[in-house]
């Protein structure tokens, strides 16, 4: 299998069942995306983090993968491309500042005996470690206001914070487009 079937086959039908599973459960207990009342948290779901109108698969529906090979040009040419759309993918604006509340998947940026404190939040498992990153507005750039101890790679937590519209560029892990800073971690329990 070339490399770009597998980076497709693996990448976006990720991100497409990362989008349907939140629009049809969310990651964590039920909510509305509209706006919250003054001072009060929103819990969010990880579809509200993409706007309406973008759409990053649809330049891709019609290709014919099975005529590109690795080494020919197109294909990484496209690879290239599809790479930078994600990182490049817009924030939905009008949540910039909006106190929330968000359930992922923990990509560790810090790891220390102590615990870690800086980390991506991912809407699905083994994204940025086992699968390409997501497109950057379903990544959460989150530096917590204490060391989480006991905190490990694809734990699944609450965070809590501000979030704000701000890229944030791992090279190793993938780029974020929203950041919650001082950010409260609570461990991520599932309503009975």
């Amino acid at each position: 299998m070339d490399a770009m079937r597998a980076f497709f086959r693996r990448a976006l039908p990720a991100f497409l069942l990362a989008l349907g599973a939140a629009a049809l459960a969310g990651c964590g207990p039920a909510a509305g995306s509209g706006a919250a009342p003054a001072g009060a948290v929103q819990e969010l779901k990880w579809e509200a983090l993409v706007p309406k109108d973008w759409d990053p698969t649809k330049r891709y529906r019609n290709l014919s993968l099975e005529s590109l090979r690795d080494n020919d040009p197109r294909a990484i040419q496209m690879l290239d491309e599809m790479r930078a759309v994600w990182d490049n993918a817009p924030v939905n604006v009008a949540l910039d500042g909006t106190a929330a509340r968000l359930s992922g998947f923990v990509v560790p940026l810090d790891n220390t005996q102590g615990g870690i404190r800086e980390f991506l939040l991912v809407p699905y498992f083994g994204a940025c470690i086992h699968t390409p990153p997501p497109p950057a507005n379903q990544i959460v750039h989150v530096v917590a206001a204490d060391t989480v101890k006991g905190l490990h790679a694809m734990d699944t937590v609450h965070v809590s914070g501000l979030l704000k519209a701000a890229r944030y560029s791992s090279v190793d892990m993938g780029v974020s487009g929203y950041e919650i800073k001082s950010a409260s971690v609570e461990p991520f329990v599932a309503a009975r």
